[in-house]
């Protein structure tokens, strides 16, 4: 047995060897950042086009302008309708990808090295001359609208938008669903998309990355072709509100009637991307809950037989993202469930990691890293993070070794500067009849119920 009473740890394996190919970064004239990755013998091309246009930037009465504008993006340009653009990138044999996030849209076009220039001019048309037609805004609306509805009725989804407006102060964005509300979705327009493009599709503080066989020279040759005569600065903007709405332990309960399991979800405001709690926060998270072996799992999974599975999570944002517990019991262990997670949290703070557990957690983030780099696309994807968070280009070729040096002293000073079950909020969709006396007897925190609208 382990230090901790738990049950041995599995030997690590030996970290095979990896290289993060070389980042070439250069800017363009207008400000715009480009950056080249070759990657031999890979057959497949991806260009992504990063935007300082994440949902985080957007107030409360506009909430989803961003995400609506991303997913607008194909439905018609200067040149082409929608499905003249489908046409276009289907005969070059091109994928193309828009992905809004809370603090980027990236517009990724994926396609044979020898059809690179064509996928450019797709991309940069797509990007530059947008035309967003009433008939499919109002479509994609729609579409957006429907999967607003849809989250209303599913209580995993109920249980996490409850959550997060229960720990976020009322003027986060953190607070709301990435994609809006049903009002402010339904405010929005054409018009809107229209403006959010011209106020913040620019080149500065924008990204172009090509990852794939390429030459570097063609490459940079292609993106003055299609983005040198892009221009304009992106204004600036007020720094997020991240206030947590309380800094002491909460609970809520969403009521579910008859519900025969609850969904609970627990946390509390957690920490920036820049953080430099970065590497110890990763390494301690696989510990407590970001892997199957975990302590949370391996309580009340595998000791107790509370649930199928347990997870923690700290979601990096520019701003402090939710730090969050979450799983799915059964009503009658609801309370159990709540206390032995607490409890687990608690013991990390008091005991801290093994040395045994640190060195695991450390191997197998390590291990997992060069799996999640296979493609041209994961490449892409790893390379934005470069730009969206203003990291060094050397950040991924040091970033296993990084993992590796974390010590279990450094897992344990980022715990207790990070981790404050003290203010935890809890919230559990579930049948309140069932399950509010006992979670009031575990004399955790004021228990109020709320019923979704």
């Amino acid at each position: 047995m382990s230090s901790s009473g738990r049950g041995d740890i599995p030997a690590s394996g030996a970290i095979r060897s990896f290289d993060f190919p070389l980042v070439n970064r250069e800017r363009l004239d207008n400000g715009l950042q480009l950056c080249c990755v070759r990657v031999p013998r890979i057959p497949i091309v991806t260009a992504s086009l990063v935007l300082d246009a994440g949902e985080g930037i957007v107030g409360h009465s506009r909430a989803g302008l961003a995400v609506l504008t991303g997913d607008s993006l194909e439905g018609g340009t200067a040149i082409r309708s929608g499905a003249d653009l489908a046409e276009a990138l289907e005969t070059i044999g091109a994928g193309l990808s828009i992905a809004t996030g809370w603090d980027a849209t990236t517009m990724s076009v994926s396609c044979v090295a020898d059809r690179l220039a064509e996928a450019m001019e797709l991309l940069a048309e797509v990007v530059l001359q947008p035309t967003f037609p009433a008939d499919e805004v109002e479509r994609i609306r729609g579409q957006r609208l429907a999967a607003i509805q849809q989250r209303k009725m599913d209580p995993a989804s109920i249980a996490t938008d409850v959550a997060r407006t229960e720990t976020y102060d009322d003027g986060s964005p953190y607070g709301r669903p990435l994609g809006g509300t049903h009002d402010s979705v339904t405010s929005l327009s054409s018009d809107s998309i229209a403006g959010f493009v011209e106020a913040r599709y620019r080149p500065e503080g924008s990204g172009l990355v090509v990852v794939g066989d390429v030459d570097v020279d063609h490459v940079r040759a292609l993106a003055d072709r299609n983005f040198g005569n892009w221009s304009g600065e992106v204004p600036q903007v007020n720094e997020i509100n991240t206030q947590p709405r309380a800094k002491k332990r909460r609970m809520v309960v969403v009521q579910r009637p008859n519900a025969v399991q609850s969904e609970i979800r627990m946390g509390h405001v957690g920490q920036p991307r820049s953080t430099s709690d970065y590497f110890p926060l990763i390494v301690l998270n696989v510990i407590l809950g970001g892997a199957f072996t975990s302590r949370l799992n391996l309580n009340l999974r595998e000791k107790h037989g509370f649930t199928y599975g347990i997870r923690s999570q700290f979601s990096f944002r520019r701003g402090p993202g939710p730090w969050t517990i979450s799983t799915a019991v059964a009503t009658e262990v609801t309370a159990a469930a709540v206390r032995e997670a607490v409890s687990e949290v608690e013991n990390l703070l008091h005991e801290g990691p093994t040395d045994e557990e640190v060195e695991a957690a450390r191997d197998y983030i390590a291990g997992v890293f060069p799996l999640r780099l296979e493609t041209t696309a994961q490449i892409a994807s790893r390379i934005a993070e470069l730009l969206i968070y203003d990291l060094p280009d050397d950040y991924h070729s040091t970033y296993r070794d990084r993992v590796l040096n974390v010590t279990r002293e450094q897992a344990m000073e980022a715990a207790y500067r990070c981790l404050r079950p003290s203010e935890m909020t809890v919230v559990i969709g579930g049948d309140a009849e069932q399950i509010q006396t006992p979670l009031e007897e575990l004399g955790w925190a004021p228990l109020k119920i709320e019923r979704p609208s």
